[in-house]
């Protein structure tokens, strides 16, 4: 029925993205069981704050098994700012690894801009993917954030720059991700909920 399990860890604005994920039309469960993880048809992976402590409270919570033995059943997963950059191999911002199952190093933003980049921004995008159809190139969404991934090919969807150019949007097989946060980014960000949505539902 499309269920959708968003991870409750006590880093994320959890509550912000379950009423998003609502409002168009998702079935939501919050949880920090990782057997009600395991049952739901998708996966969102909130997170804010610090890299180290989100890698962290999850390992603590056994959730992070979890999260990898529910990306190997190839049903959709989506991380969302530092839920997207705990996917990868690491990060500057801490000495405690990163899940690896996104390739590459979460790196700190140049000091030549204002760090945290906090706001609006525009992204544009690499390369189509269901959860941005209909969303225009250049649109803007809003982002709160001091590291970032690198662009990789075959794996950046979308671009946004802040000192640097950035993926602010990646995927990889059945692994979707945001560095900003759609659940803030008004009637876009509720746009790619909903496509999230629909492709839980017609799968």
């Amino acid at each position: 029925m499309g269920r959708i399990a968003v991870l409750d860890y006590g880093m994320g604005n959890l509550h912000s993205v379950r009423r998003a994920l609502e409002r168009v039309g998702g079935q939501v469960e919050v949880t920090a069981d990782a057997g009600e993880t395991l049952a739901a048809d998708a996966l969102v992976i909130p997170g804010v704050g610090h890299f180290g402590a989100c890698v962290r409270a999850l390992r603590a919570a056994n959730l992070e098994s979890a999260i990898l033995d529910f990306i190997a059943t190839d049903r959709p997963v989506f991380g969302v700012c530092v839920g997207m950059q705990v996917l990868f191999d690491a990060s500057e911002e801490a000495d405690d690894p990163g899940m690896s199952a996104l390739p590459g190093r979460v790196t700190r933003l140049p000091s030549s801009v204002k760090v945290p980049h906090m706001g609006w921004n525009t992204v544009t995008w690499a390369t189509a993917h269901p959860y941005v159809a209909g969303i225009p190139d250049g649109t803007f969404f809003y982002f709160v954030h001091s590291y970032a991934a690198g662009l990789a090919e075959g794996l950046t969807v979308g671009v946004a720059d802040h000192g640097r150019a950035f993926s602010a949007v990646v995927a990889r097989g059945n692994v979707f991700a945001t560095q900003f946060h759609p659940e803030k980014s008004g009637e876009a960000g509720l746009q790619l909920y909903a496509n999230v949505v629909r492709e839980v539902r017609a799968a």
